[in-house]
């Protein structure tokens, strides 16, 4: 999202709380980034999150007043920039705080939860104070927009982010007999419902990804189940194309991945809720899993099976999320900021 905002507005500096600058890709380090004072702490690039309570207060700190609209991507706390009147500020919410709101325990764990009671307490009351301060919110999805308005009492617009539909490509062949999944390896993503089904179904899965929950779910795998790891932007591209059909059982924001694999005109298998509920079209480019069990999933996985599913509706299906169609509504919101 950020490269593509830059082709906006190429010469727009971006303010963050601290940044390692060896971190970012080559084309990203002749940036102009500002970070806040957070960055001269002893040790902060290795140790930020133990300056999770200081970040509300950093991104105070910053002067916009030369400034006509303050775009901020935000999933923390990136709204609490202060403008002045006469400055616009617009939050792009990739969501609420989740460890705040609502999966404190999936980021915490629960001793660690307990302890942080009052410190949670307290960043929510901050949080929902610097949701107020945006002129105007814009959700990454409705699933977003949806909690927006439950946890900040917020109408928003929904603009989904960019996905590369450029890079990724049918090859014009026909699909091979694996199913993909392409997750980083957490609880949430569900990659046990895909692994569990094709187990029973003896269905080929190919896991690209890494995470806490690789070793639990390699113990769990059958012989037809192989982990590849991370791989590059082209494997995975390649894996889209070749793929029987893609595995997506976790509820997500939004969901990169399964627009990835419709880009590239393969179906997709999708739990109806989040970010597939939206970007999956049942009957046409996949179908839904209606529970977030093995059942559920294999019915689904075998309903797919009986479905017709054509690689031009997939494609066309893709082509609603491309990066020119992000551009183009991200700039003509921001250009109404500026004439309102």
């Amino acid at each position: 999202m950020l490269q593509q905002l830059r082709v906006l507005y190429p010469g727009a500096p971006i303010y963050t709380s601290v940044f390692a600058p060896e971190n970012l890709p080559t084309e990203m380090r002749s940036w102009d980034v500002r970070p806040s004072p957070l960055q001269r702490f002893p040790l902060v690039r290795r140790y930020s999150r133990a300056l999770l309570p200081l970040m509300p207060m950093a991104f105070e700190t910053f002067d916009f007043r030369d400034y006509d609209v303050v775009l901020t991507m935000s999933s923390a706390f990136s709204k609490n920039v202060n403008t002045v009147s006469g400055t616009r500020s617009v939050c792009y919410c990739l969501t609420p705080p989740r460890y705040l709101w609502d999966l404190p325990g999936e980021y915490l764990g629960g001793a660690a939860r307990f302890l942080a009671a009052p410190v949670l307490a307290h960043l929510r009351e901050v949080d929902r104070r610097a949701a107020q301060r945006a002129d105007r919110f814009v959700a990454i999805s409705q699933t977003v927009a949806d909690r927006v308005q439950r946890w900040y009492a917020r109408d928003t617009d929904v603009i989904y982010p960019p996905v590369d539909t450029d890079r990724i490509r049918p090859n014009g062949r026909d699909a091979e007999n694996f199913y993909l999944v392409v997750a980083r390896l957490v609880g949430y993503k569900r990659v046990d419902l895909a692994i569990e089904a094709c187990n029973r179904l003896g269905r080929e899965l190919r896991v690209v990804g890494t995470g806490p929950e690789s070793k639990r779910l390699r113990a769990i795998a059958g012989p037809t189940v192989q982990f590849l790891g991370t791989q590059s932007d082209d494997v995975v591209a390649d894996l889209y194309a070749r793929t029987k059909a893609f595995l997506f059982p976790g509820f997500e924001d939004f969901g990169i991945a399964p627009i990835e694999a419709q880009a590239a005109g393969r179906p997709v298998v999708a739990y109806r809720a989040g970010g597939g509920a939206e970007t999956v079209v049942s009957g046409a480019t996949g179908v839904f899993c209606e529970a977030q069990t093995v059942d559920a999933l294999v019915d689904a996985i075998e309903k797919l099976d009986r479905t017709a599913v054509d690689l031009a509706a997939c494609r066309a299906n893709a082509e609603r999320f491309a990066a020119p169609i992000f551009r183009e509504r991200m700039s003509r919101l921001l250009e109404s900021m500026l004439n309102s």
